[in-house]
């Protein structure tokens, strides 16, 4: 059998990239602040200037972003957050956490992201929220979603964990609501070695907010006027995405070439019907943190294991919708709720791409892809 293609493989990093780590590692040792600190405070001004907002607010990771973003909109117990149920479990499992209650609006099928057609019909008086999630790459239609939201004045936090570069009309992903929340994790199109997050907004009193809550809701050493949590970023954290920032538009310029050729050479396979294309929708840049195609319903783990058998493996994000995971049982969600949602759980199929993905390799893919599917 021909050598395995990867979905990811973050060891062929080039020798300049690591030796910048490395300064930048070191830089944070000769420092002794291993916490926040210097790194940290220009790892966020360079974000920050990358995004095109007026603050970032770095924490430990995806998830603590999105959860510290939630607090910073004051939800609590009683509150409904609402969001898609077609997504990365954190989405919803940190309105949980808060004590309040996701409530989800099914997924338009052609960019998976929340239908804002049907947003308005899940509006409540006990809604605090909306979290709109930005899924592999590309943004939700926010132009929809802040026409509904704001007249209402509904906070909007974006889920942008899978979605850094990727833009809507120009405007960045994750700046477009009063909140985006990011992830670093080393998955990533900016990744860091291990876990890390961010928030952003144009907001000045939210961001004095946000870095009072990542430090147990302490605007001044051991004064505590709100509850928070431990949600710092490590500045050796800091210092590696820092390092690799510089480097994000090129990585995403990759990726979107990849996408380009897996396009070129799926083309016949998508006319005669046998798979659907991810969709790039007008006005929205994809930054395709995930190459995601449809497979018809029930062929679509076979399809996976003749191509694991043919050396490419593939990965499915996600197999399970969130109302019907069991944690979320006692929302009373049914098979048959979000049927778009239902429908992409299982005929997603992730193919592999990251910027290092060679061109034999995204020739092998789709190669295995069609004789997959025969």
């Amino acid at each position: 059998m021909r050598a395995s293609v990867p979905v990811l493989d973050l060891t062929r990093y080039d020798e300049t990239l690591k030796a910048d780590i490395a300064r930048a590692v070191g830089e944070v040792f000769s420092t002794g602040r291993f916490v926040l600190g210097p790194a940290a405070e220009s790892f966020e001004r360079d974000l920050a200037a990358f995004l095109g907002c007026r603050h970032v607010v770095g924490v430990s990771s995806g998830t603590d972003a999105l959860l510290v973003a939630l607090m910073a909109c004051g939800v609590g117990p009683g509150d409904e957050v609402v969001t898609t149920p077609f997504t990365f479990f954190a989405s919803a499992g940190v309105v949980a956490r808060l004590g309040a209650r996701p409530v989800f609006v099914d997924i338009e099928p052609e960019g998976f992201e929340i239908d804002a057609e049907r947003l308005a019909a899940a509006l409540t008086p006990r809604t605090k929220a909306i979290v709109p999630v930005h899924l592999y790459g590309q943004a939700a239609d926010m132009d929809a979603i802040l026409a509904i939201a704001r007249p209402r004045g509904i906070p909007l936090v974006e889920d942008a964990c899978q979605a850094i570069g990727a833009a809507i009309g120009g405007r960045a992903a994750g700046t477009l609501g009063d909140l985006g929340a990011f992830s670093f994790y080393p998955t990533k199109n900016l990744g860091a070695a291990g876990d890390a997050g961010a928030v952003a907004t144009n907001d000045d009193a939210l961001a004095a907010l946000l870095r009072d809550l990542r430090v147990h809701g302490a605007a001044r050493d051991y004064v505590h006027e709100r509850v928070g949590g431990n949600f710092r970023i490590d500045a050796i954290q800091a210092a590696v995405l820092r390092a690799k920032l510089p480097r994000l538009p090129g990585w995403n310029e990759r990726r979107r070439a990849i996408a380009a050729s897996y396009r070129e050479r799926l083309a016949a396979l998508e006319r005669a019907g046998r798979l659907v294309l991810p969709a790039e929708l007008p006005g929205r840049r994809h930054v395709y943190h995930q190459f995601v195609v449809r497979v018809r319903a029930g062929d679509r783990d076979a399809v996976r294991r003749r191509m694991a058998e043919r050396g490419v493996a593939t990965s499915v994000f996600y197999p399970i919708p969130l109302h019907l995971q069991v944690c979320f049982r006692e929302l009373g969600g049914r098979e048959g709720d979000f049927p778009e949602a239902e429908r992409a759980a299982k005929e997603v199929l992730a193919l592999p791409i990251f910027p290092e993905l060679r061109d034999d390799e995204v020739a092998r893919v789709a190669e295995a892809l069609g004789e997959s599917l025969a």
